[in-house]
């Protein structure tokens, strides 16, 4: 019975490991994501534009997204790229 109870112990500490593991791999995966991917409000708030110019910009093709559930999702890398590619620096300035 003692042998019974020390491997039900140990089973027990390696799921709390794993439970351990997986909710830091969970919350990882999900910063990674957020690091690297805005839903439509962040895009507006931070390009300071209607939701109208947004659906334009997709529309258009000028901004690639991908769309889940009806919810439209940007890469951070895209819209640096379209801010980039907009740029215009009359003060002839390098960056």
């Amino acid at each position: 019975m003692n042998e019974l109870t020390l491997i039900l112990q140990t089973l027990r500490q390696e799921i709390e490991i794993l439970r351990a593991y997986l909710s830091a791999f969970q919350t990882s995966a999900v910063k990674h994501l957020q690091a690297n991917w805005l839903d439509g409000q962040d895009v507006m708030q931070t390009l300071h534009i209607s939701k109208r110019t947004l659906q334009y910009l997709r529309d258009s093709g000028t901004l690639p997204y991908s769309r889940i559930n009806g919810k439209f999702y940007y890469k951070a890398d895209d819209i640096r790229a379209l801010l980039d590619a907009n740029y215009i620096n009359k003060g002839g300035d390098h960056e």
